[in-house]
């Protein structure tokens, strides 16, 4: 394979890695809700639950992704095996 097919397939990878983190996570949070903090709460403010919730999955699939790609770009040779995105076009000047 070529650095841009390990590209785009490091990038899919890693989505679907943030996308089941981020599902996993909000299943326990709601589970934990559910089970320990739904019955003590009046039934007026439990909607808000669910919206803490999803933005605390969110944020927990944010900072696991970045640890798991911190640990991950550390062990590899990024330029080796990976094409860049972006790449920095040079500024031409005209005489």
């Amino acid at each position: 394979m070529d650095k841009k097919v390990n590209t785009i397939l490091f990038i899919l990878g890693a989505t679907l890695f943030n996308v089941i983190i981020a599902v996993v996570s909000f299943f326990i949070l709601f589970l934990f809700y559910v089970n320990f903090i739904m019955s003590n709460i009046p039934e007026t403010s439990r909607g808000w639950g669910l919206i803490i919730i999803f933005v605390a999955a969110i944020l927990i699939s944010f900072f696991v992704y970045r640890a798991a790609l911190k640990l991950l770009l550390s062990k590899i040779d990024v330029e080796k095996y990976f094409d860049p995105l972006f790449i920095k076009q040079s500024l031409k000047k005209t005489p």
